[in-house]
């Protein structure tokens, strides 16, 4: 094969990569993770509704996606409630016509402690808005999706949804709730060439994990576990997300793709001596 063929089919390959002129939805767009995502999704040429609850926030991030040259718009929407989800998914489709893609992002965890301890208020909050959410927001995206003949959604859960984590079980429980979800809806939906796949990742330096990495010996104690020795950055989840929602991913489906920078157990007290020895 000549050097012009071979780039043709690294250029095809390429291509599949990217997703020009595609309308994306993202819910907990505001910050983290989900604004991360929302603009490496403009940048790989994707208009994009942005959700969230408060407008203000949406509409930095907004102005950020034009100056990238492409459409968003952005809608206050708490996707905990069934009424908001039908305005949020009403307004997209007046707008662009069509969702090719969701992001599934937004989610909470207001409390740390003991299940004994939990509420139902608790309980409602976290499964109401991390799995409720998730559930009727894919199904209205969905049928919207199956009439325009396909689509892609991406549900963002938590490596706390494969093992729990002390204290946090409530959300534990919504997050591995959300990679059953995967599975189901992607069983159910291959045959309107639907995809539904997941990213769990550990910690992240967010709003929502600041606890953890805004105490210096705590997160030197995290960061021990981990084989990439930090701490991911919200930037850190958007080549998943771009793979997930691209071509390039179109024979996967009802995956969970984990990002944990390498988490392992903690190891023995004499191998960190070692490690921090430099042995």
């Amino acid at each position: 094969m000549d050097n012009a063929g071979k780039e043709e089919i690294r250029k095809s390959a390429l291509d599949k990569f990217r997703l020009g002129d595609k309308v994306a939805l993202v819910t907990g767009a505001s910050r983290g993770i989900g604004r991360a995502i929302a603009i490496g999704l403009a940048e790989a040429g994707c208009d994009v509704i942005l959700a969230s609850r408060k407008l203000p926030d949406l509409e930095a991030v907004a102005a950020e996606i034009s100056s990238r040259g492409r459409k968003a718009l952005p809608v206050a929407a708490n996707v905990r409630y069934i009424e908001e989800i039908g305005k949020l998914v009403s307004k997209a489709v007046e707008e662009f016509k069509r969702i090719d893609i969701l992001v599934n992002n937004a989610g909470i965890n207001p409390v740390f402690g003991s299940v004994f301890d939990i509420d139902e208020k608790a309980w409602d909050a976290i499964i109401g808005l991390n799995l409720k959410g998730f559930f009727f927001l894919s199904q209205a995206v969905g049928r919207i999706m199956k009439e325009q003949g396909g689509g892609n959604i991406i549900n963002i859960s938590s490596v706390s949804g494969l093992r729990p984590d002390l204290g946090m079980g409530v959300y534990c429980i919504s997050k591995a709730g959300i990679i059953m979800l995967t599975q189901v809806l992607a069983q159910e939906w291959g045959q309107y060439n639907i995809r539904v796949n997941a990213i769990a990742p550990a910690i992240v330096k967010t709003r929502f994990s600041e606890p953890i990495w805004s105490d210096p010996a705590l997160l030197e104690k995290t960061k021990e576990n981990i084989a990439l020795g930090r701490i991911a950055e919200p930037e850190d989840i958007v080549g998943a997300a771009l793979f997930l929602a691209s071509e390039a991913s179109s024979y996967m489906t009802g995956q969970t793709l984990v990002l944990d920078g390498g988490r392992f157990p903690p190891a023995p007290a004499a191998m960190l001596a070692k490690r921090k020895q430099g042995g």
